[in-house]
């Protein structure tokens, strides 16, 4: 009789129990994954040279142990502060998590510290995981493992070295900048003040820009533009305030800052003279020769104090007087006196605070509202297509458009009324109602059938039609001054404005490559909306104003008020492109 002798003690209590030893799966080859990669354009990166050697990386890295990247989410223009959710290309990488069909089961990056920043891999790495998605970082020599004390150490520092390398590149090139305006009074770009025109400054100091035909742009002053400038001076000098300047303009015809250079002012409507812009005129002081920067920087808040994983949003405010540097000598053309701009910046000052002393003491907030709006900046008056206001009148909330905050001349003052007034009460209800009703239980599949057959993204097709638009009219340019050259004319005098619109062509041509067709919102992606929105969208006639404004802004909610007609026509967007609309009597 023989007897086999099992090489384990343990071998027939494993067969018992249906247990096995974990085999060794470093020999397994990895299969298909995702790649993602993120640049910035802010530092003049090139969008296709980043990305080739950022999956060039990946693919080095996991190609040995069998990977192939199947799948590619690249973010241009994105900052890396930007919180994956708010990162097109990442937040469609998450969205597809969701997919059991995706193709891929692992995601590997370029580089960790351009993907994550600050906490990001903590708030995203359990979301892969709970989906069976590992994550290939190269940094980790291998793929992430989330019970190993020493991954979430190395991740957390990485994610603190991209915070700090970031802040360390933001400090660097602002002192540079700093520098080349207090030194040499430097243009550092943007567009040019009214009154002012961009003109070629000779070839750019720096050799290697050089080479490639950049020159430096320096202001020259537009005498009609110039003049309009310091018409507005006198007339401040004189005793008029701002609207009362702007509505002189008006009244001769004088055309806006926006009228005058439409090429650059494409984000602003040329309807008149404001206010605000000839406040904004009478507050800058590069009008006096010298390069002035810094009075307005990039601050980055919280999109939600009570939900740090949101991320933060960028506002613009001004900056702190230390903060502002100015030439040491005169960097282009004056078109009014240091003496004269001074004279009006401290009638300004004594106007806002009634006498200097005052002014020094004087300690400006926020501006707060004692009433919340729930319809705050969502409802527009349908004969100027303008936002209505929220105002309160005898304890009652109500969303006014008044004529005499039109630009005078308008032809829209021969129609609109002197003031339109929209009772929030005559509104909310309905409203909230129908929203009530339109993601509520019974109509879910409705609503749900409605947003799958819409749910293409027209934004997406406008906005390459744009930019084809953009590069032909590029291309038209440098077909004409081509011919000029064959006319005789000087080609020194051209070679500039072809080089400008030969770069133009080259930036369409770099968006459109990275432009993705329109993409359909996955079926899993809308219905996890949809039950947060039929979740939020219970009880609503009892709601507080404050929580109704969240849901009217996660919503996209906008609302059209017919006066004549007594209609509101509502439309929602939960997904910032994906159209519901109703229309009914208030």
């Amino acid at each position: 009789m023989t007897t086999e002798i099992s090489p384990s003690p343990w071998a027939t209590l494993d067969e018992m129990w249906g247990m096995s030893v974990a085999e060794d799966e470093l020999g397994d080859a990895i299969g298909g994954l995702a790649f993602y990669g993120r640049c910035s354009t802010e530092d003049n990166q090139d969008p296709r040279t980043s990305r080739e050697w950022q999956l060039g990386n990946a693919q080095k890295f996991v190609g040995p142990l069998g990977g192939r990247v199947v799948e590619e989410f690249f973010d241009i223009g994105q900052s890396r502060s930007v919180s994956w959710d708010r990162r097109r290309q990442a937040s469609e990488l998450l969205a597809a998590l969701k997919n059991p069909n995706r193709g891929w089961s692992a995601l590997v990056v370029g580089e960790g510290t351009r993907c994550w920043f600050g906490n990001q891999f903590s708030l995203v790495a359990p979301r892969f995981e709970a989906y069976g998605v590992d994550i290939w970082v190269p940094e980790l020599g291998g793929k992430y493992d989330s019970r190993n004390a020493s991954h979430k150490m190395l991740m957390s520092v990485l994610g603190g070295m991209s915070e700090s390398e970031r802040q360390h590149v933001q400090a660097r090139v602002r002192a540079a900048m700093d520098a080349q305006v207090v030194n040499e009074g430097r243009h550092q770009g943007g567009r040019a003040p009214y009154g002012y025109m961009t003109v070629n400054g000779g070839p750019h100091p720096n050799p290697r820009k050089a080479a490639e035909g950049f020159h430096l742009r320096v202001l020259s002053v537009d005498e009609p533009a110039a003049a309009v400038v310091r018409r507005i001076f006198a007339e401040y000098v004189s005793g008029n305030g701002d609207r009362a300047i702007a509505n002189i303009l008006n009244r001769e015809g004088i055309a806006c800052p926006s009228a005058h250079r439409p090429e650059q002012n494409r984000h602003r409507l040329a309807d008149g003279w404001q206010g605000s812009a000839v406040k904004a005129i009478l507050e800058n002081p590069r009008y006096t020769g010298y390069a002035v920067f810094g009075r307005w920087t990039k601050h980055e808040v919280l999109i939600d104090p009570d939900d740090v994983a949101a991320g933060h949003k960028v506002l613009f405010k001004r900056s702190a007087p230390e903060r502002v540097v100015r030439s040491r000598e005169p960097a282009h053309p004056p078109i009014v006196t240091v003496e004269e701009f001074t004279e009006v910046a401290l009638m300004r000052a004594t106007r806002a605070a009634g006498g200097l002393t005052a002014r020094s003491r004087l300690e400006r907030g926020t501006k707060r509202t004692k009433h919340v709006y729930a319809l705050r900046g969502r409802v527009r008056c349908a004969y100027c297509k303008r936002r209505m206001e929220g105002t309160p009148r005898q304890h009652r909330i109500y969303y006014r458009c008044a004529a005499r905050t039109i630009v005078p001349g308008s032809p829209l003052l021969a129609t609109h009324p002197a003031n339109v007034y929209l009772p929030e009460i005559t509104i909310l209800d309905g409203l909230n109602d129908w929203i009530g009703r339109l993601f509520s239980r019974p109509e879910r599949d409705n609503t749900l059938r409605h947003l799958l057959g819409v749910s293409a993204d027209p934004g997406e097709s406008a906005r390459g039609e744009a930019i084809k638009a953009r590069k032909a009219a590029a291309q038209e340019r440098v077909k004409n001054l081509l011919n000029l050259a064959e006319r005789g004319v000087e080609m020194d005098a051209l070679v500039d404005r072809i080089n400008s619109a030969q770069q133009e062509i080259n930036a369409a041509s770099e968006e459109l490559a990275h432009t993705p067709a329109g993409r359909r919102i996955e079926r899993e992606e809308i219905e996890a909306r949809m039950d947060m929105l039929t979740e939020q969208a219970q009880g609503l006639r009892n709601a507080d104003p404050a929580d109704l404004r969240n849901l009217y802004e996660a919503l996209d909610l906008e609302a059209l008020y017919t006066a004549e007609e007594r209609t509101v026509e509502v439309t929602v967007r939960p997904f910032g492109r994906d159209n519901a609309g109703v229309r009914g009597g208030t």
